[in-house]
């Protein structure tokens, strides 16, 4: 039996600066991971 795991959802405005910053080329992803708290995946 496996457990239900609750999925975090973001707003559009946090994914736009997530976004940003990977495109930006600055930070690696798991710098950029780090930086907003989510998961390198």
């Amino acid at each position: 039996m496996t457990a239900t795991k609750n999925r975090k959802n973001y707003q559009a405005d946090f994914k736009a600066k997530v976004a940003l910053e990977a495109v930006k080329g600055r930070l690696t992803i798991n710098e950029i991971s780090k930086q907003f708290g989510v998961h390198p995946n």
